[in-house]
């Protein structure tokens, strides 16, 4: 069932809660310039494993009200408390892939891990984002040919080969979103740092990232891992910044048996 959850005054977030009957709450995090949909490939097995799959979209993208303001890490984190609060969600799996990685560890820091049991990051965009160069040049892209950038996004975002249907599928996603809101959170993740939240991360955390990463180098988290203490780290041999598509049978796998 999807819904919109209010999170300041004029500003509504599109909430997809699949099986709220399920056990285990998963609450899932898309990466930029996405939407919950890009978690399609974990919403068609989990739920039916029992898992109830929470997918929220961040404001300014996917179905979620687009206002002017609000793309720093605190302001995302706290709508996430938001929504945790009005699902009166607790004992949950927070999961963030990219730059919904970064949402989830300034979450977690922010309020002291409320409601979180465990912790997976994927391929997160910590502690820090984008280069200045590259997020500069990604931000002429798109204040000037949006979707020229996201078709390069796109190119560079997976290592295994991707048909053409799925690449359009792809794009669109990031083209729901509006383009001020994918220009702020360019400049989030070019000047926001998330070196001191790191240690004040308690819960169990399992990090995954793709060896052949173009976006965020896989040494990030290995420095996520050393940082992060009770964290493990996976690394997907034959991905690139996306194994929950590119290898989603082990990834699902690694999800089940860590969340348990």
């Amino acid at each position: 069932m999807g819904y919109y959850v209010s999170v300041e005054s004029g500003v509504k977030l599109y909430v997809e809660d699949i099986n709220p009957k399920g056990s285990k709450p998963i609450v899932f995090l898309h990466g930029w310039p996405l939407s919950h949909k890009q978690f399609e490939y974990q919403f068609d097995v989990l739920p039916a494993m029992g898992y109830r799959c929470i997918g929220i979209d961040w404001r300014g993208f996917g179905k979620s009200d687009k206002p002017m303001s609000g793309y720093n890490y605190n302001r995302l984190a706290d709508d996430i408390r938001t929504v945790v609060g009005v699902l009166q969600l607790n004992n949950f799996t927070l999961v963030g892939h990219s730059t919904g990685g970064a949402i989830a560890i300034r979450y977690t820091s922010r309020y002291n891990g409320y409601g979180v049991s465990k912790l997976i990051l994927v391929d997160a965009a910590a502690p820090i984002g984008f280069t200045t160069e590259t997020a500069n040049s990604l931000l002429t892209q798109a204040l000037n040919d949006r979707p020229k950038m996201m078709r390069e996004v796109t190119e560079t975002f997976f290592f295994q080969f991707i048909t053409g249907p799925f690449s359009e599928w792809f794009i669109q996603l990031g083209l729901q979103a509006a383009g001020w809101s994918t220009a702020a959170i360019i400049i989030t993740l070019r000047d926001e740092k998330l070196y001191a939240d790191l240690q004040k991360i308690i819960a169990p955390t399992l990090i995954v990232h793709g060896v052949h990463d173009k976006v965020i180098p896989f040494a990030q988290a290995e420095e996520l891992n050393q940082k992060i203490r009770n964290s493990q780290l996976v690394p997907f041999h034959y991905s690139g910044h996306g194994p929950f598509w590119e290898e989603r049978d082990k990834f699902n796998q690694l999800l089940r048996q860590f969340i348990g």
